[in-house]
């Protein structure tokens, strides 16, 4: 299995816009083959950074979803609202 755990740092005033499109995000994750579990969280200290959790099962469902419409339309609109930071784990 493949985790991966993207945080992200809104610019100011584009926080809720990137939530929702992360929402958005989710939901189509969760649909998609091979997904485990896809979720974001917002972070309790700040408000200006929330986590998207992913666990796919291998590296070909993982490559599906990058390559899915709703990644190649939703990840850059929430790229624009701010920074994110990729880490991922096998295991």
């Amino acid at each position: 299995m493949i985790r991966l755990n993207c945080f992200f740092k809104a610019k100011d005033g584009k926080y809720d816009e990137a939530l929702n499109v992360a929402k958005e995000l989710v939901a189509a994750s969760q649909k998609q083959e091979g997904c485990i579990a896809y979720d974001v969280f917002e972070s309790g200290t700040r408000k200006d950074v929330f986590l998207i959790c992913e666990t796919w099962a291998n590296q070909e469902t993982l490559d599906a979803h990058s390559a899915s419409e709703p990644f190649l339309r939703l990840v850059p609109q929430i790229n624009a609202c701010g920074e994110m930071k990729l880490e991922q784990f096998v295991f």
